[in-house]
């Protein structure tokens, strides 16, 4: 099994392309955890947010990712500027990535509604591969493992993001630096980067569809140096400002989704989401399905502050 595990995640990586084109891992309630790719919404929600996420991608296939992450931000005194951090620590068969991030934003009113921010993210990944790869298969004797594994680089990334409370728009990459790990080195694999420029375009609408219930799509494209370009989309209703509930679908040559998305607004401060996605993809044959779980929280310091917020 150990060995399956390891042929799953070389053909991951040849599904993306010839190369190990390191990327953030996806979310289909990325429009709650924007932070982790976007710097510029740090503080956007006017107040403390704290989101954690768990994501288990593709169960009952030996070796799919598993992605935790937890991020928290706040707009300063001076409400123009936002801070916040993120960790994210991914998880695909012998491979982990845990990227530690903080992030600056700051705001201009372009009118009495509308907002456009810009940020900076800056910080480390750290790159690690299992050595039981090295005890369970007949690479242990092959360079490239030795110059990848077990490595720390550092990064930075830059996003805008124009909104109101009914809209937003956000243009982000979130590590434009390309780290290049093989020295002039080849192993069993064409390896180029581990980290490659990724670049995402999201959107969202709330539209009043009656005094109890609103519906709000949103989008997230996202461009990639090396690997196919990826495409989401959800649509949800809320219902009397305290259910959510929707579907999601994703078109990606290597990882297309359908799913399902419900969340509840348990209080002002507390708030739950479940996400369900169902692979359309040639995956389908091996996994039951990707289950993520989301918890939210925050601290309200004045009552001018809306709750829930949409995005």
């Amino acid at each position: 099994m150990k060995l399956l595990k390891f042929n799953i995640v070389i053909i991951i990586v040849f599904n993306f392309g010839t190369t190990i084109a390191q990327q953030l891992p996806q979310f289909t309630q990325y429009m709650y955890n924007t932070i982790s790719i976007n710097p510029a919404y740090a503080g956007s929600r006017e107040t403390l947010s704290a989101v954690g996420l768990h994501r288990s991608q593709w169960v009952g296939l030996d070796g799919g990712p598993t992605t935790q992450t937890l991020s928290i931000h706040s707009p300063l005194r001076n409400d123009r500027v936002g801070v916040g951090v993120s960790v994210i620590n991914d998880q695909l068969g012998y491979e982990n990535f845990l990227y530690l991030y903080g992030d600056f934003s700051y705001t201009l009113p372009l009118g009495e509604k509308t907002k456009l921010a810009f940020g900076i993210k800056g910080g480390m990944t750290h790159y690690n591969l299992d050595q039981e790869i090295f005890d369970d298969t007949d690479v242990s004797s092959d360079p490239f493992f030795d110059d990848i594994s077990n490595r720390w680089s550092p990064n930075v990334g830059l996003g805008a993001y124009l909104h109101t409370n009914k809209w937003y728009l956000g243009l982000s990459a979130p590590r434009i630096l390309n780290n290049d790990y093989n020295k002039g080195k080849s192993g069993v694999l064409d390896f180029v980067a581990l980290e490659r420029v990724s670049y995402y375009l999201t959107g969202g609408y709330v539209f009043d569809l009656s005094t109890s219930t609103k519906f709000k799509p949103a989008v997230l494209l996202k461009a990639t140096n090396g690997a196919p370009l990826s495409f989401d989309v959800t649509a949800n209703f809320l219902f009397n400002e305290v259910f959510w509930i929707g579907g999601s679908y994703r078109f990606d040559e290597a990882t297309a989704a359908i799913g399902a998305i419900a969340d509840f607004q348990v209080s002002k401060q507390f708030r739950i989401g479940y996400a369900y996605e169902y692979p359309i993809s040639e995956l389908r044959a091996y996994t039951s399905g990707t289950h993520e779980i989301l918890l939210m929280y925050e601290i309200f310091k004045s009552k001018r502050i809306k709750s829930p917020r949409y995005f």
